[in-house]
């Protein structure tokens, strides 16, 4: 029988250790901010990530999703990471550029430079895209995942846009950085620069005449019912970004780290397979709800518009360089 010593020793102990041992047990709890609604690929690129995450390190981590601009647009979810108000974000890279001061990340978005969601996946996992999240920690994000969230093409209200000299004055919504801005006066379009959730409203109201975007935004903001003719021009990849602010990455177990970063890679190439997959069925889905789908006929004197922006842009920087080169090699 214990004596009442070591009874009170026992249960004085326990005490101490039980504490200790429910710290040990409960996860980390990470937050993930992003814009896009469920069914984009932005919203499958974070899911993907929490389930690589979670599996590479089975009941440390806990990652909490708030998708579908619950706690604010692409803009302030990728300031929030850097201010650390959030853990982490997943947001349209084009921005990357605009908020971190940053200018390789914008390389992905080079027009036509990318063959398809394959030829991405190799350039994300390789040295030239690693090398693009590797620049991110100067301005205080880690970064982990890089994906395609949707190739883009061209959605207008009125006319249709069958060659390049329809694109002739139309007022086309852009994300107002100086890339896409050259891009788009490169074919001859008005560009106007709007926020993403006013998109709809700007087309409705004919404010603007078209905008160029991705099919799983056309069907997660519900913009078929306002543009009826797409153009199939693929011209660039919509590149985004899941990044960890860097004092939090910092202040993680080194295993939770090393999972993170393994996480991003893992999440790549599934994360694609929805965007390819959803590419080109809901192509059908918007037919049946009355979008008319077109080819530009003379897709290739579009291209060579762009052949100057190229090489103009791999001179801005080592790393842009670096991917223009690994991307044309294949």
């Amino acid at each position: 029988m214990l004596s009442r010593r070591q009874m009170t020793a026992g249960l004085a102990l326990a005490g101490i250790a039980s504490p200790f041992i429910a710290r040990a047990q409960s996860p980390i709890r990470l937050r993930l901010a992003h814009a896009t609604a469920e069914v984009h690929p932005g919203h499958i690129a974070a899911l993907r990530f929490k389930e690589a995450l979670e599996k590479l390190v089975p009941g440390k981590v806990n990652v909490q999703i708030f998708p579908n601009r619950q706690l604010g647009d692409d803009k302030p979810n990728l300031e929030a990471a850097i201010a650390g108000t959030v853990d982490l974000c997943m947001a349209s890279g084009v921005l990357v550029p605009l908020v971190t001061g940053r200018p390789a990340f914008g390389a992905p978005q080079l027009p036509f430079l990318i063959k398809d969601y394959d030829h991405f996946t190799r350039l994300s996992l390789g040295p030239a895209g690693q090398a693009l999240l590797a620049d991110l920690e100067p301005a205080g994000l880690v970064g982990l995942q890089l994906t395609d969230i949707g190739t883009r093409n061209f959605l207008s209200v009125g006319k249709p846009v069958k060659k390049v000299a329809d694109f002739a004055g139309l007022k086309t919504r852009i994300v107002p950085v100086p890339l896409h801005k050259a891009i788009w006066e490169a074919v001859g379009t008005a560009p106007v620069g709007l926020p993403y959730g006013e998109v709809y409203g700007a087309l409705q109201t004919k404010v603007i005449d078209a905008v160029e975007i991705n099919v799983s935004s056309i069907l997660g903001e519900n913009l078929w019912e306002v543009g009826k003719h797409l153009t199939l021009t693929g011209h660039y990849p919509w590149h985004a970004v899941i990044a960890c602010n860097k004092a939090k990455f910092d202040s993680l177990p080194k295993d939770v780290q090393d999972a993170m970063r393994q996480a991003g890679r893992d999440s790549t190439g599934p994360t694609h397979d929805y965007a390819k997959q959803q590419d080109i069925s809901a192509r059908d889905g918007l037919k049946a709800k009355g979008v008319q789908i077109h080819t530009l006929e003379d897709l290739d004197d579009m291209k060579k518009k762009m052949l100057p922006l190229i090489e103009q842009y791999a001179k801005q920087s080592p790393l842009i360089d670096a991917f223009v080169k690994a991307a044309q090699a294949g």
